[in-house]
């Protein structure tokens, strides 16, 4: 049986953490901040942990399990 790849859009938009997690970056971020507040805008930037139930998902994806 052949090796599974790595999904490689989801190499380049997820990193993985030491602990196991996975880091990516705020989605909203790409235009249209006219309409969001400064708090919003502010709390968009850098990076966010991705949620528990979709890291099992991702991981597959990534190659990782």
């Amino acid at each position: 049986m052949p090796k599974m790849k790595t999904h490689r859009a989801s190499a380049k938009r997820f990193k993985k953490t030491a602990k196991g997690g996975f880091k990516s970056a705020s989605a909203y971020t790409s235009h249209r901040f006219h309409g969001k507040t400064k708090k919003q805008r502010r709390q968009l930037r850098g990076t966010r942990m991705m949620n528990k139930a979709t890291i099992k998902k991702y991981a597959k994806l990534l190659s990782t399990l």
